[in-house]
């Protein structure tokens, strides 16, 4: 069977990819079954929708246009420079911006190439930033080396610790929250060119003005990526950046629920910063862009203006603030004593269980989730804590009532961990031998997927 003609059904597209390649036709399907029976508590995924994939799977993917809608450096370009005008001026609106005081660049592949165009284009080799620290609640793009004390070795794990140095600022380790006079201590001291807010694991709302005002007292730009919460502020759902910071940057979708892709929001002003940010992304760093992913962005971003995905995030953050006061009437700690946004932080060190093996556990029953660092830790590959999200299963209609049902999971879960711990000791890999055949463990599976399985799942 060609791929130059028409299938055996007479499709002129050509063969589907069941006739093309069962296998990983297969594939997709048990990932897709995967998903509808898991109960997916990443705080960093979501279910985009049936449009945006169909977008994603659309003839957008086959055309290179390197460049911006101003110039571009191939033909036929035409229509291109309709879709990723058309998402730019989405984009704006998405977040109430003008366009002759901010520009867009949506070429990005994801959150972190964005992130590194804007060090690319506004910061020289070995100019100093600070970033929230990852054992914080940071992104490893905001600067971060790890340390070994028996060995003495420090090593840069991110590419933005390896071409540039950074100084993290961390969260006060009794309340979870931003130690902003250490921050202005330090920054005093250090003199960062740049000074970066935003993190993967902060359940708190970031001091934009004080950030500004600790930024100028330094002569330091502020860049705030967003990335997980985009679409909370999209929806007046969070504090908006934009009235503080120079540069603004995000993913797509994680509480945006758009494709994975990543934009780049800058200020308009003498300093040229646009054009800097659009030569970082081509040619600098990218080639041409995905404009399949542009599109599929542009329709996300029609959606996100929507009454409907203003009631979806207050949904999102309703259900996190519940399934986190439902964690702590059963006795947990949840790190920062709750959340206002769309994630928490469970931490798991007076149960003395890790985050590595509450992680497998949860793998084992279909709950996903990460181990993810906690104040006071120093490892990252054995963490004390897991970070739990609402965006997915808001997205398959979960509400409070099923957050409490979580809670009980979760701490059913816990319970059988310990017990397992008791039985294996502390090593991981007994621990996840252990897992297999465990009785409790596949009942847990069984009540998940009986539960999950039948909710709405969005997709082609």
């Amino acid at each position: 069977m060609s791929i130059f003609t028409k299938s055996s059904d007479g499709h002129e597209g050509g063969p589907s990819l069941e006739q093309e390649d069962p296998v990983i036709f297969d594939l997709i399907n048990q990932e897709k079954q995967r998903q509808k029976s898991c109960l997916e508590l990443i705080a960093s995924e979501n279910f985009t929708s049936r449009a945006v994939m169909q977008c994603l799977g659309s003839h957008l993917t086959n055309k290179y246009a390197e460049g911006t809608t101003k110039t571009r450096f191939y033909g036929g370009t035409e229509v291109i420079d309709k879709v990723e005008g058309l998402c730019k001026d989405r984009a704006l609106a998405a977040f109430s911006l003008k366009p002759e005081e901010w520009a867009v660049n949506v070429q990005p592949y994801s959150g972190s190439p964005a992130n590194f165009a804007v060090y690319t284009a506004l910061l020289k080799p070995h100019d100093r930033i600070m970033g929230l620290d990852l054992p914080s609640g940071g992104h490893l793009t905001h600067g971060y080396y790890s340390y070994t004390p028996k060995t003495g070795e420090k090593k840069a794990i991110s590419a933005t610790s390896l071409f540039f140095e950074s100084l993290p600022y961390q969260v006060d380790k009794t309340t979870g929250i931003i130690d902003y006079d250490l921050l202005q201590a330090n920054a005093t001291l250090y003199k960062p060119n740049m000074i970066i807010c935003g993190g993967s694991a902060y359940p708190h709302e970031w001091e934009y003005k004080r950030f500004r005002e600790i930024a100028d007292s330094c002569g330091a730009l502020l860049m705030m990526d967003m990335a997980h919460i985009s679409g909370l502020v999209a929806t007046n759902e969070a504090d908006s950046p934009f009235a503080f910071c120079d540069v603004v940057t995000t993913t797509t979708h994680k509480s945006l629920r758009g494709p994975r892709a990543g934009m780049i929001f800058v200020k308009r002003d003498d300093r040229g910063f646009a054009d800097k940010i659009d030569f970082s992304v081509f040619p600098m760093l990218q080639g041409g862009p995905h404009e399949h992913q542009i599109g599929a962005l542009a329709v996300q971003l029609k959606q996100a203006a929507s009454p409907e995905f203003k009631q979806y995030i207050q949904d999102v953050r309703s259900n996190a603030s519940f399934l986190a006061k439902a964690l702590q009437a059963k006795g947990y700690t949840i790190v920062g004593n709750g959340t206002v946004n769309h994630l928490l932080l469970l931490d798991l060190r007076n149960k003395g269980l890790t985050g590595s093996k509450m992680e497998k556990i949860c793998d084992a029953c279909h709950v996903t989730l990460n181990k993810n660092t906690v104040p006071g830790d120093r490892s990252a590959l054995s963490p004390g804590g897991v970070r739990i999200g609402a965006p997915a299963m808001t997205t398959r209609g979960m509400n409070n009532a099923d957050m409490e049902w979580i809670a009980d999971v979760l701490d059913r879960i816990v319970k059988t961990a310990l017990a397992l711990q008791e039985k294996t000791g502390k090593k991981l890999a007994d621990f996840v031998a252990a897992l297999k055949d465990n009785a409790e463990v596949e009942a847990i599976k069984a009540e998940i997927g009986a539960k999950c399985t039948p909710l709405f799942l969005p997709g082609v």
